[in-house]
């Protein structure tokens, strides 16, 4: 079975109480239910983490590069500024799929850059909490497609 991280940047773990009229009525909480039951669907061991520190974030990928682990990340505010975490994205070493509960692009002008999309494999947006399972799912895809035989 696959070990796949979903990390989470900064305020995601407020979610149910931050701007709902954006990012839905949903938990954190729910989200991490949903990434395990999709996981467990897709035969995929999933660990859902999440943090507002930079460091910690940057920390998890090196974890992750090193393991060969795939990623799917919602870096949330660090997706427009941070290039410590971008570079660190850089190592992957496994597919990596950028998430976004909201559409970035249909938001404010400073949220249209991601400096993680260059590195990405590929970016799903705009679905709400389902664009973790899409990420999941897009990620089953490419793990099956690189097993022998």
């Amino acid at each position: 079975m696959n070990t796949v991280f979903v990390l989470s940047g900064p305020n995601l773990r407020r979610l149910g109480s931050r701007e709902p009229d954006v990012y839905g009525a949903d938990t954190y909480e729910d989200l991490v239910e949903l990434c395990r039951e999709t996981g467990r669907l897709l035969d995929l061991h999933v660990e859902v983490r999440q943090t507002d520190d930079e460091a910690e974030m940057i920390g998890w990928v090196h974890e992750a590069a090193d393991a060969r682990t795939p990623i799917v990340i919602n870096p949330a505010a660090f997706t427009h500024y941070s290039y410590a975490l971008r570079d660190a994205l850089a190592q992957r070493t496994a597919p990596l799929i950028e998430v976004h509960i909201s559409n970035p692009a249909a938001r404010e002008e400073f949220r249209h850059t991601s400096v993680v999309a260059g590195v990405a494999t590929g970016t799903i947006a705009g679905f709400g909490l389902r664009s973790y399972v899409l990420a999941l799912q897009a990620l089953a895809v490419i793990l099956a497609d690189k097993q022998p035989g």
